[in-house]
């Protein structure tokens, strides 16, 4: 869900808990500081007061684009199967 966010360019902390409301403060610390430990996510801090920090997708990060492309198509895909109209699940294909 992080990369998804990076992927449309530079995002602050704020920028990306506002995106992912559902997600606390601690955690998506805690998942950003793994994505970058694995060299997926850059974290960039500006020497100023207040701090400024951005999050940016590294290149390897950015070798991630089409599956993440693919994770989300196929996300959408199952979520229509779990329509309880039948009617509608038997004329679907997988992507």
């Amino acid at each position: 869900m992080i990369l998804e966010h990076l992927v449309d360019g530079v995002q602050r902390f704020g920028q990306l808990q506002r995106g992912m409301p559902a997600v606390t403060a601690r955690m998506l610390t805690r998942q950003l500081r793994e994505l970058e430990a694995d060299q997926l996510v850059l974290r960039t801090v500006y020497p100023q007061v207040p701090p400024k920090v951005e999050y940016s997708l590294t290149e390897v990060g950015r070798s991630l684009e089409p599956v993440l492309s693919q994770l989300r198509t196929w996300g959408e895909w199952y979520r229509d199967q779990l329509d309880p109209d039948p009617a509608q699940r038997s004329t679907r294909t997988v992507p």
